[in-house]
This record gives C-alpha cells, sequence and structure tokens, in this order.
C-alpha cells in the first residue's frame, strides 16, 4: 500500500573473519585513536574551482562503459517567494528548452544518440532542498562524455529563457499544478503535509507550486531566480562510472572553470520545521480512497552522521529498526493479526528532521484493532526494551550484510555511490567508503548493549512532536474515531502491552534428511557457461554458475500447467492455491513459526501458479542455501492447510472487491481487462459470490497435485557456486521429490483481447485528467528476428512520440508506448499507447500519436533513430550479460520457449543488421489497426 503521506522522500557470539582485502585494512580497525571526524573514502577524488564549485570523481568500472553524471544544486522550491512558488521546478525544466551551446534539437539529438529519451522529468529532479540533474553517458566514446559534461555545465549557467519555450512550459506545468489535489494522495497530502511541516515554510512550499504563480512567470523573473541561485558555489559536479579521473578534472575545469557568481550574492537562507508540543491528531477523508490506515509520525532533530559516534548512534537505529520490524513481521503472521499491513522506521524525513513513523493498515471494518496493534508493538519496545538474543541476530544480521557489501565492493555499481556524495555535498555527511565502514561495525558493534537499545527506544517513541493521521474513505466517516477514543483505544493497549517473547526454537526446520537422488546425465554448454543436469527422478536442471554478484544465489523452477488445468468451476479455488500455501507456513510449523525459524536467514522461497506454469522463485546467500532447498522440498512434500488463513484472505479479497466500484483507477482497468481478455470470465475480477463459492479444500487439492509430479520441473540456479558445490544438495532435495511421469502440460484457454476497432469511454472520479490507452493486438511469429524488430518498433515510437508530443500539445504528461510479445500459450503480440492529458485535450493528443504512426508507416525511421537504438540495444545486453538475474530469467524463459539460449551470442550482431525500412514493415504489420481498442476514463462531470 502507500503510504498515507510521502515527503520528497547480549554481545555477538563470533565476529565474521574479514573478507581477503588487496589493501591494508583502514585505520578504524585500531581500537585505540578515536578521529573526531570520520575520514573520507580514498577512492573519490573530491575537489573545488576557484569559483567555489565542488566536484566529485570516482573511477568504478561496473558497469564497464557508462557514466553516471551528476549536477547538484543547492536551490529548491524553500528559496521561492510568495509569487515565485513553482519556480525551482519551472527553471529545471526551462534547462532542457535550450542552453548557450544546446539550442533544443542539439539538446534532443544528443540525448538521442546517447540512447535517452527526451523527458526533463526523468534526466532532473526539483524538491524542497536541492535540484538535481543526472545523465548516464557512454565512455567508450569520449566525445559523448565530453558533451554529456558541457551539456551539465550550460545547465549550471546558459539557459536561455527562450520566450516562446517559456510560455510553452508555463501552459504545460500550470496545467500539471491544476491537476495537483486531483488524485487522492494529492488530496491526502494537501491535507496533512500542513499537520506534519507544522505550517513551516516547507509546507507552504510544494515544489510543483502554483497555478496562479505559475502562469505569471516571465522570461525576466525566470532569469532572475536563475541568476540568483545557479551559482558555482552552491553547485557539485558528481562523476562515478568507468572514467578516466585526471582526464574528468580536466573537463570540469574545461567546462565549469569560466563559471561565475553573482555580485552581491543573495543570502542562501536556511528553513527548519518547529516542534510542536504534545500530539496533534488528523483525519483526513477521501472519496475514492481505497484502504483505512493508521500512521503515527514522531519528528526528531536531524542528524548528519559525521564522527564515529554518529556512526554507532546510526548502528543502534539501525538495529531498532530491524528489531522493531522483525517482531511487527512475526505479528502480520498470525492467524488472525490486527492488522493487514503494518511497518515502523526511524529515518530521514523532510525539513531537516528525522522521524520514529509506525503505520498500519486496517482490516475490512477494524480500525480500532489496527490501531492497538501497532501501539501494542511501538509500546512494547518503549516500555520493555530489547532482549539480548533478539538484539545478537539483529547485530549478526547487519555484520553479515556489512561483509557482503565488503566482500562485494569491487562488484559496486556506479549507481551506488551518488546518493553519498550527494548528501555530502547538501548535509556534509561522511562518506567513510566500505573499507573503513566494514571495520568500524566489526570492531564496534559490540560496544552497542540492550540498555542502550531501551534507552533509545524510549526516548524517540514518545508522545511529544508527534502527528497521528487516520486516513480513511469517505464512505467510513461516521465509524472513525474522534481524537478523544483514538487516545482511549492507545491508552488501553499500552495498559495490556506485555514483555516480547523471544520464543527460540531450536528444532530443525526439516527433522528428516530425504534420501538423495543421483544426477544420471550432465550436459555442458561452453558458449554461456551453462550445465544441464537430469536426475534419476526425472527432474531437469539448469546450472550457471557466475561472480556477478558474491553470496547470492537465484533459485527457480516450473512445470506446466498452472490454473489453466482447473475447470472453469474451480478455477477461484486455484487461483488462491499458491498465495494460500504460501501464507500458511509449511508441515507442522504455521506462518509465524516459521518466520520465527527462518529469523536472521537471507533466504526467500515462494510457491506461485500462473496460467500455465506453476513452481518456485526465490533466492539466498550461500551459507543459507540449504535451507532455502528444505523450504523447497517442504513447499513441495508438506504444504499447509490453514482454515484461518483462508478466511482472512477470503474476508481481505471481499473487502477489495466492494472498494473497487469507488476507485476510478480500479473501474477503469477493469474495463481494460474486459477487452484484453475478450471477457474471458477467468480474466475477470471475481464477484463477492465467486469468492463466496470457493473452497480452501479445492484450493490445497489443486496445489498438491501441480507439485505432486516433480519429473515436470526444471529448476534453474543461478549465482555465486560451483557445480561440485552445489550438485550434492540438488541431489538431496531435488532427487528426492515425489514423480508420476504424468507429463502434463497447460490447455490454451484462448484468451486474448477482443478483435475489431473498440472505442471505449468511461466516466468516473472527480480528477480533472483523461486516462488514455491505445492498444492493438493481434497474431504473432514469434522468432529472433521480428522480436528484434518488434523492439526496434517500440524504442522509435516512444522517441517519436517524445519529440513530438511536448513540441505541439502542453497537455499530454507519462506518455508511453509499450510493446510485448509471447509464445506460450500461442504466439501474440500487444502494442500499448498510453498517457494522461486534460479531458479537453484528448482527441488532438490522440491525433498526434496517430500522425507519427502514419508517418512511420509511410517513411520507417531514420538513421539517427536507428543508429540510437543499436547503440543503446547493444549496450543494455552487454550490462545484461553480467546480471544475474537477467540470467534466471532469460534461461527460465529460453527453456519455456524451447528456444535456443546461446542465441544471445549473435543477437548483438543481428541489431547491427536492422535498418529504418525494418521499422517501417513492423510499422505496418503491427500497427495496422485491424485489432485497435481505444480506452478513455474521464471524470464523471464531462459525460453529456
Amino acid at each position: 500500500m502507500s503510504l498515507i503521506t510521502s515527503v520528497a522522500f547480549a554481545q555477538v557470539k563470533k565476529k565474521p573473519a574479514a573478507p581477503a582485502t588487496k589493501g591494508k585494512p583502514a585505520a578504524a580497525a585500531a581500537t585505540t585513536a578515536k578521529p573526531a571526524a570520520l575520514p573520507t573514502d580514498p577512492d573519490v577524488h573530491i575537489g573545488k574551482l576557484p569559483n567555489g564549485l565542488t566536484y566529485y570523481i570516482r573511477s568504478n568500472s561496473s558497469p564497464k562503459n557508462k557514466a553516471y553524471v551528476f549536477l547538484v544544486n543547492k536551490v529548491g522550491s524553500v528559496l521561492e517567494t510568495d509569487a515565485q512558488q513553482g519556480m525551482a521546478h519551472f527553471v529545471q525544466r526551462m534547462a532542457f528548452d535550450g542552453t548557450r551551446d544546446f539550442p533544443k534539437k542539439d539538446l534532443v539529438d544528443y540525448l538521442n544518440r546517447s540512447g535517452a529519451k527526451f523527458d526533463p522529468d526523468i534526466y532532473a529532479n526539483t524538491t524542497f532542498d536541492e535540484t538535481i540533474y543526472q545523465l548516464v553517458v557512454s565512455t567508450d566514446t569520449a566525445k559523448l562524455l565530453d558533451k554529456g559534461i558541457s551539456l551539465l555545465a550550460n545547465f549550471a549557467g546558459h539557459v536561455t529563457f527562450d520566450a516562446a519555450e517559456v510560455e510553452r512550459e508555463k501552459a504545460l506545468l500550470a496545467a500539471d499544478a491544476q491537476q495537483h489535489g486531483k488524485t487522492v494522495q494529492d488530496k491526502l497530502q494537501q491535507q496533512t503535509l500542513p499537520v506534519l511541516l507544522a505550517n513551516s515554510q516547507y509546507a507552504r512550499r510544494i515544489p510543483l507550486g502554483k497555478e496562479e504563480t505559475i502562469k505569471a512567470f516571465t522570461p525576466a523573473a525566470a532569469k532572475s531566480f536563475y541568476h540568483d541561485w545557479y551559482r558555482p558555489d552552491l553547485q557539485a559536479v558528481i562523476v562515478v562510472g568507468d572514467v578516466d579521473v585526471k582526464n574528468i578534472e580536466q573537463l570540469i575545469k574545461t567546462h565549469f572553470g569560466g563559471l561565475t557568481n553573482p555580485v552581491p550574492e543573495k543570502p542562501h537562507a536556511s528553513f527548519s520545521v518547529p516542534p510542536t508540543l504534545g500530539t496533534v491528531v488528523k483525519i483526513a477523508t477521501e472519496k475514492d480512497l481505497a484502504y483505512t490506515a493508521v500512521q503515527m509520525v514522531t519528528k526528531h532533530p536531524q542528524t548528519v552522521i559525521k564522527t564515529p559516534a554518529d556512526m554507532l548512534q546510526d548502528i543502534r537505529f539501525n538495529l531498532l529498526n530491524t528489531m522493531l520490524n522483525t517482531r511487527i513481521s512475526e505479528t502480520s503472521q498470525q492467524r488472525t493479526p490486527p492488522f493487514a499491513y503494518a511497518q515502523a522506521n526511524y529515518g530521514g524525513f523532510a525539513g531537516k528532521q528525522d522521524a520514529f513513523s509506525a503505520i498500519a493498515e486496517a482490516r475490512p471494518g477494524a480500525l480500532e484493532a489496527a490501531v492497538k496493534g501497532i501501539t501494542i508493538e511501538t509500546e512494547r519496545a518503549k516500555k520493555f526494551g530489547f532482549t539480548i538474543t533478539e538484539l545478537e541476530r539483529a547485530k549478526q544480521n547487519a555484520l553479515i550484510q556489512m561483509g557482503n557489501l565488503y566482500g562485494a565492493r569491487d562488484k559496486t555499481p556506479s549507481s551506488g555511490y551518488l546518493s553519498q556524495y550527494i548528501q555530502n555535498f547538501i548535509t556534509g555527511a561522511a562518506i567513510p567508503g566500505i573499507e573503513y565502514s566494514y571495520n568500524y561495525y566489526v570492531n564496534n558493534i559490540n560496544k552497542v548493549t540492550a540498555v542502550d537499545m531501551n534507552a533509545l527506544a524510549a526516548r524517540i517513541i514518545t508522545d511529544q512532536n508527534r502527528v497521528i493521521i487516520i486516513a480513511a474513505p469517505d464512505a467510513e466517516k461516521d465509524k472513525l474515531p474522534n481524537e478523544k477514543t483514538l487516545f482511549d483505544w492507545m491508552a488501553q493497549a499500552a495498559k495490556d502491552t506485555k514483555p516480547y517473547n523471544d520464543d527460540i526454537n531450536t528444532d530443525p526446520l526439516l527433522a528428516t534428511i530425504p534420501e538423495p537422488g543421483k544426477v544420471i546425465a550432465t550436459q555442458e554448454d561452453s558458449v554461456i557457461g551453462i550445465t544441464r543436469l537430469t536426475l534419476k527422478n526425472g527432474v531437469k536442471v539448469i546450472l550457471k554458475p557466475t561472480k556477478y554478484q558474491n553470496n547470492q544465489v537465484l533459485i527457480n523452477g516450473y512445470s506446466f500447467g498452472g490454473t489453466s488445468l482447473a475447470s472453469n468451476q474451480d478455477y477461484i479455488s486455484a487461483n488462491f492455491a499458491a498465495n494460500i500455501i504460501s501464507s500458511s507456513g509449511v508441515g507442522n510449523l504455521d506462518q509465524g513459526q516459521l518466520a520465527i525459524k527462518l529469523r536472521g536467514k537471507q533466504l526467500n522461497i515462494t510457491p506461485y501458479i500462473s496460467e500455465t506454469t506453476h513452481g518456485i522463485s526465490g533466492n539466498s546467500s550461500g551459507g543459507d542455501f540449504e535451507t532455502a532447498m528444505q523450504l523447497l522440498y517442504l513447499y513441495f512434500t508438506q504444504p499447509r492447510k490453514d482454515p484461518e488463513t483462508w478466511k482472512g484472505t477470503i474476508e481481505q479479497t471481499k473487502s477489495m472487491i466492494n472498494n473497487r466500484s469507488v476507485d476510478p483507477g480500479s473501474v477503469y482497468q477493469d474495463t481494460v481487462t474486459a477487452l484484453l481478455s475478450n471477457r474471458n470470465p477467468r480474466s475477470m475480477p471475481a464477484t463477492v459470490e465467486q469468492i463466496n463459492a470457493a473452497s480452501l479444500d479445492k484450493a490445497y487439492d489443486f496445489y498438491k497435485a501441480r507439485f505432486a509430479d516433480a519429473s515436470n520441473f526444471t529448476f534453474t540456479f543461478v549465482g555465486s557456486f560451483t557445480n561440485q558445490q552445489i550438485i550434492p544438495y540438488l541431489e538431496v532435495y531435488l532427487g528426492s521429490l515425489p514423480t508420476t511421469n504424468h507429463k502434463e502440460t497447460f490447455r490454451n484457454l484462448g484468451i486474448h483481447p477482443v478483435t475489431g476497432q473498440v472505442n471505449r469511454t468511461i466516466y468516473k472520479g472527480a480528477s480533472d485528467k483523461a486516462t488514455v490507452q491505445i492498444i492493438y493486438s493481434g497474431l504473432y511469429e514469434y522468432k529472433e528476428a521480428n522480436n528484434i524488430k518488434m523492439d526496434a518498433l517500440e524504442d522509435v515510437l516512444n522517441r517519436k512520440l517524445a519529440l513530438r508530443l511536448p513540441e505541439k500539445t502542453s497537455g499530454a504528461y507519462s506518455l508511453s508506448a509499450g510493446i510485448s510479445y509471447l509464445k506460450l500459450p500461442e504466439s501474440r503480440y500487444k502494442v500499448s499507447i498510453s498517457f494522461l492529458c486534460a479531458p479537453a485535450d484528448v482527441d488532438k493528443i490522440s491525433t498526434d500519436i496517430m500522425d507519427e504512426i502514419s508517418k512511420l508507416k509511410q517513411n520507417g525511421a531514420d538513421t539517427t533513430s536507428m543508429k540510437a537504438f543499436t547503440t543503446v540495444e547493444a549496450r543494455n545486453i552487454q550490462a545484461q550479460l553480467r546480471q544475474n538475474y537477467f540470467w534466471a530469467g532469460y534461461l527460465a524463459a529460453s527453456d519455456q520457449d524451447a528456444e535456443d539460449p546461446d542465441r544471445i551470442i549473435p543477437h548483438i550482431q543481428a541489431l547491427a543488421d536492422i535498418t529504418g525500412d525494418d521499422v517501417k514493415q513492423a510499422a505496418n504489420k503491427y500497427l495496422s489497426g485491424a485489432n485497435l481498442i481505444k480506452l478513455v476514463l474521464l471524470p464523471e462531470r464531462e459525460k453529456k
């Protein structure tokens, strides 16, 4: 679920041995020295130009041939005057409308050649306190990297503010601001932010701005704001990637060295949120809200980590979050939990504040239980603190996670460093680096005691400077508590709170280890480095050992069949089967007991049943792999039937069905589903009557039948292992699975979109925007050559639409085109173009889209677009080839589609052979309009 509101944003038994390191251990390993400030990571080069601009450069080859190039400005919406509300975001947008060295056409051409879709709100972002521009640049071409840094320098000091572009951008952002407040979350935010931010400057300066102020903007006013705040002493350039540090430093000096600060400089004001006494309660209701929830937010002054003492305190906060959410998770696994969903966290908030926040979504008609449930968990921590044993587990978990990060430090993606450097520039937060951090954790986590943690919980979980928000649908307004009743509920819960019982069960997860089977056939594929195994019971296995990420094993297993094998009468029960089993525990352990049993384990194993397949998906660390395999074995052999879990799931499902009728998006999506499935009853949302007719016995029996024959299964394992290490576990836990040699497969149910041309308009809700989808579909010949053409068509279509619509219209946003194609259960394709706009602009924007499609049919794709596609696609594939998750999905899909997985190698060469004429042919074939659906969601007031 969404948060109610979102603002911008005992002793350890044994220390883990430090992973092998090439360099000398960081100074933090010594316990005698306690420096006044944390050191700075020596692998990041930090400098400052004479004009005051700061720069951060780090050479990092993961991924290869790619660099992240950021411009960070200490300017956000809080610096705006009343008349400038929305100006920070407006200036951010104007940067993409042309600069001194990059007129808009050249800027768009550069982004196209870089493989980027033109969208100012993807490559830049404005918040309360900063504006950040971000580019991802290929480093295998020196000119692209040079121009990328030059472009950021132009954003930093050379935006032109063309008068015509100012007017166009004003119209667009004024329309966005006018739309703000129309969505459910917007309306909740408008009610809650003034309370959460205590009517401070932050509460009055939402980055989107106000329609009336935006309409009054002039080029002179925009230039004035830009002149005041876009200045080198408030700017930083961050470059992280596969780069040469000295070369980047010289490029920064060349392109940014000429920027100057204004004289005189405007004082850079600092704002904060004043604390409030006691607790403020806010009841927020909204017609289309689909849930009821409570959120408790206790605000505290912001802590910026600058010293070792700060780091130790941050460790305490992390341990508190881990332990408290572990308790909440265990409560959620109870047969009748007090809430549908809950979490608690201490961390950064807004307005130079941190906050302790606890949120709980109520089960249908049970707000009181949710309030009391989350109160009990927070009060338990406040009153009684934490046990030594749970603190020890949390410490071990923290050390394992830190050890994993340290062990994989040479594989840290470049993107993983950016937020650290941004925060160092904005707040002064230290960046000591993983070497220091790891050694600090190992040498200092023992200093954290249960007494410390209990005192910390008592300090941050308080009724001072606290805001409690109740959010609910308008229909629930009369049932909501007043302030007194809410406090009475909480007082009663606090009174009833008892100390936490740390249930420690030492029994093994699997009491008896099964007799192993044997590998009877092995086939090596040296082209892509995989091994195929066949076990004696018929189970097939595909192994791909990698070194892409340390301590990660991805586990997937599938068999054909799925819910397609259920009768129409039993389909609803079958559709619940996997969810019920995965929520019920295994063997003699209910879900709560299983969660306790797996505490501290790094694994996730989940059974699934889709329309055409069923199986297991998950992952584990190397150390927990055997436990993961035992859990997999139990889901096959000892699935658990839990009537209480069934009852709770049915109850929640019926509540969701009732809420769908008041949610405009759900009503619209139901129509989309109906048309995309040709009204097949299996694809339509279930009714309350159908849910009432469903049966736990049928769901359980259907699950058992699907997992009764392992001989139909193929498992894929990808990650940090060797075949020699993993095969013994596979022989034990896969080789012993039951088999019947039934040779089961799926049924083709013929579920596909309606044929012909369909126009449908739905009137629902009060939002002043239209939601539009244009969908082409049909039969498809699934093969590599066609798939590449479809990928090219999708890419080119997105580029053309992104170029056309911002130029010709001012109302379209969230525009995207997506193309999907599949082989099973039958080869089909779907092209979906979606966008949001003002109701009056639906026809105009639709016409522009059709015009661009017509041009593609007539002319195909130009050389620049094709080069952009082939270049970026090749880079993306090269990056994917070094990712475990890519290989796990690719190998499983190749096996299901009976495709040769080695085809990925010649795929990049095949990209070079595709032409603009191929895109033309694909556009004419797949965008013919023979099967065309147009769906529009409009507010009810538009209905004639």
